[in-house]
């Protein structure tokens, strides 16, 4: 089990946010093994690192916006869906004991779709797990930090969250290009897609 980053008591207000990766459709297994869950753990802490190293957030500051990431086995009915590779809910949550609504904050979720990631690394066999996954859950990281400075809209309309993704996977590969890890490169490859200019549009 993933380790979360804070105790909770969180409500659940419909709100999500995907990241429509159009996953491969082949499906043969459903979660995480122990050793993936150790080797997603190390993805998380290093996504974490990397980060709040890029947007110079100290301490304080990264835990400010409140996040946890949960595989399949942790995640209720309505958390997973078909072909994104992760997607992001936000909760409103409150600190244990405080009963003033102002004492409430956003808890986002990071929910992995282990059923998906298996898939596309059966599929494409250049992807292994380590990288594939570090990609993933630092776009998503990359999403939240920006959600919680305003820098978008969490409820965008469907034509801004394209555009979002394709700053949000711009900035992943701009972080992601220097670190050095068997099987990235493969990785940075296989979302070149989403990288594509959009005019007018700045990555912040």
């Amino acid at each position: 089990m993933l380790k979360g980053l804070f105790a909770v008591i969180a409500e659940a207000i419909s709100e999500r946010y995907s990241e429509s990766g159009k996953g491969p459709t082949l499906k043969k297994r459903q979660f995480f093994s122990k050793n993936h869950i150790h080797v997603v753990n190390e993805s998380v802490a290093m996504a974490e690192e990397l980060v709040s190293e890029y947007y110079k957030m100290s301490a304080s500051e990264w835990l400010r916006p409140k996040f946890d990431v949960k595989t399949r086995i942790d995640l209720s009915s309505h958390e997973i869906v078909p072909g994104p590779f992760a997607q992001i809910i936000r909760y409103e949550g409150r600190l244990k004991d405080a009963t003033l609504g102002s004492s409430s904050y956003d808890y986002y979720k990071i929910c992995l779709q282990d059923h998906e990631i298996l898939a596309a690394i059966d599929k494409f066999q250049q992807l292994e797990l380590l990288p594939f996954t570090l990609y993933i859950l630092t776009h998503e990281l990359i999403h939240i930090v920006r959600f919680s400075k305003f820098l978008q809209s969490f409820n965008a309309k469907q034509a801004e969250r394209m555009a979002e993704e394709s700053r949000v996977h711009e900035l992943t590969h701009k972080i992601l290009r220097p670190v050095r890890i068997d099987g990235l490169a493969e990785v940075l490859d296989f979302y070149i897609r989403w990288r594509e200019p959009i005019d007018e549009l700045e990555s912040t």
